[in-house]
């Protein structure tokens, strides 16, 4: 890698300096693709690691916000944000950029399994060649301050693996996974990063949704929608997936490359995202058991976090979980108002990703990863049975990772089921709001009405005795002997139990005013969740520190979402 200078970026040759391919440059590229970049009408993909092509442009881009926090990680500074150059490539034109930018992006290819099974049929040819990304197109990389990024538009038009869509993203869309990535970093759980947001008044597409106040599971009408691209970041954009397809085409041996292509993108793999745990100088075999234990430790983690905040994944494939262990692809996410284990927000999803179930979903991934890992260890035994150990542990470390989140939630040094399986029941029992009592909780109440705030309704008299029993004993648990260690077990609590999480309903009002042209809600909710740990003005708190109002419920697009678009 290249040295690069700890300055601030100020301008868009400067930006250009720290240009450094590796994806493209490693890997191979399809065969068939034409060298121009028109590469966008669909079509089977049946080798190679990517698709060269060319973004394209939304119309008249209209900024609309960028990560603050973020472009200060990266040394971004405001005149860069204003250079033509910038606003070009983050809107999708990349066609005159000077060297050593590229002038072409790149899309790829991935399989697809819905909680272990691989599916085939999603794919319009049936054969798994015609999935991939198919609205994603990444169009540089770079190392900034020692640590290299790659840059994704979303919504940047068609690939091959469009499947017959537009390949754009809306504005609706757009705003979700724009304030939820920073949200997620914020929160300190790992995640792809949110540069910039751009939308369009001169191009709209036309998509499914509910009628207003519906309660319909699908969709029920066509409607016109803003463009939109937001620009994700990432070490890279390797997914669970993507391995299954290279893993799947060795295991059949589908191209005389096809083991080849597995190895090349697991070493590449392992250098994007683990060269600082994995030595170069390892044999294969000992590199991808390490990338095995290393990946599982990093998903354990993660999916233990998710619960943490309440963040539901709601589409938890194979193909939207990113190999190096963070969050990817807000699609039909939501964080939980009322507490329901069983709560899903995808109307194409089932139980199996639902919320309490997110473990059991990431052990299905995992064991998809280990899947593809075994045509590389196909020659050696030994490996291959210490590869099948360190699946078969997946749910013990899971269980593991579990248990100590939820003894930090509740400020007790280990784990205590039987305090915590008569919580669970009393949460379920009562209907509260999961993050608000949790956050109630972290001030240490002295009894049941310090935590009504959280609930939805009124509690009888033999639940308001069941919650005080259930005080005193979480209060027999934790170091409350005097008001100091009180005082430091309430921020201690606070530093796990976030105050602010990113409501649905606190984002259809910000979306739909910036189909209006109002950005003033995205950018108040970019602040306010930003920073949801912290105890903000009183005037933000009544505004987002509430329950869900009950008019919402069961209300399409707000406590139920199609896939988004």
């Amino acid at each position: 890698m290249k040295e690069n200078s700890k300055k601030n970026i100020e301008t868009f040759d400067h930006f250009n300096s720290l240009i450094d391919y590796s994806f493209v440059n490693k890997l191979n590229c399809d065969p068939d693709a034409k060298s121009n970049g028109d590469n966008k009408m669909p079509r089977e993909v049946f080798s190679g690691h990517y698709v060269t092509l060319s973004p394209t442009p939304i119309k008249n881009p209209i900024y609309i916000s960028h990560s603050e926090i973020f472009f200060k990680e990266l040394g971004f500074t405001d005149n860069l944000l204003k250079s033509e150059n910038f606003i070009k490539m983050f809107s999708g034109d990349i066609s005159n950029v000077t060297k050593p930018m590229k002038n072409l992006g790149w899309a790829t290819g991935y399989a697809l399994s819905i909680y272990g099974t691989e599916y085939y049929a999603q794919c319009p040819f049936q054969t798994g060649n015609g999935y991939g990304d198919g609205r994603a197109i990444s169009v540089l990389e770079a190392v900034i301050n020692g640590k290299r990024w790659e840059f994704q538009l979303k919504g940047a038009g068609r690939t091959p693996y469009c499947r017959g869509a537009d390949g754009r993203a809306v504005l609706r869309s757009s705003i979700r996974e724009f304030l939820a990535q920073e949200h997620m970093h914020s929160l300190g759980i790992p995640t792809s990063r949110s540069l910039t947001l751009f939308t369009s008044k001169k191009e709209q597409v036309q998509r499914p949704w509910f009628r207003d106040n519906s309660y319909s599971r699908d969709p029920e009408l066509m409607i016109e929608e803003d463009v939109a691209i937001t620009t994700r970041v990432a070490p890279s954009f390797i997914r669970v997936g993507q391995l299954e397809l290279f893993g799947r085409r060795a295991r059949k041996n589908e191209h005389a490359n096809a083991l080849k292509e597995l190895e090349m993108l697991v070493l590449h793999l392992i250098d994007r995202e683990y060269s600082d745990l994995i030595k170069q100088d390892l044999n294969l075999e000992e590199k991808v058991i390490l990338l095995a234990k290393q990946f599982k430790n990093r998903l354990t983690s993660l999916v233990a976090n998710w619960i943490r905040v309440g963040y539901c994944q709601g589409n938890f494939n194979s193909d939207n979980c990113a190999a190096g262990g963070f969050t990817l692809d807000y699609g039909p996410f939501v964080f939980i108002d009322m507490f329901d284990p069983k709560y899903q927000p995808w109307t194409g999803g089932g139980m199996h990703f639902s919320f309490f179930n997110q473990p059991q979903a990431a052990e299905k991934n995992f064991k998809s990863f280990c899947s593809s890992l075994k045509p590389l260890l196909i020659s050696n035994p030994k490996a291959l049975q210490e590869l099948q150990e360190i699946e078969n542990n997946f749910a013990k470390v899971m269980q593991s990772k579990m248990e100590s989140m939820w003894a930090s939630k509740l400020g007790i040094n280990k784990f205590d089921s039987e305090l915590f399986n008569t919580l669970l029941t009393l949460m379920i029992k009562t209907k509260l709001d999961y993050t608000i009592f949790f956050r109630e909780l972290s001030n240490i109440p002295k009894d049941i009405k310090e935590l009504e705030k959280s609930f939805y309704t009124p509690v009888n008299e033999n639940l308001k005795s069941s919650w005080s029993k259930w005080l005193e004993k979480w209060k027999s648990h934790i170091n409350i002997s005097s008001k100091e260690s009180i005082k430091k077990l309430s921020n201690q609590m606070k530093l796990t139990n976030p105050k602010y999480t990113l409501r649905e309903w606190h984002l259809v009002s910000a979306y739909e005013d910036a189909q209006n042209g109002n950005y003033e809600l995205v950018k108040e909710l970019q602040k306010v969740m930003t920073n949801p740990y912290d105890e903000q003005s009183k005037q933000l708190e009544e505004k987002y520190y509430n329950k869900k109002p009950s008019d919402y419920f069961g209300i399409a697009g707000v406590s139920h979402i199609s896939c988004s678009s």
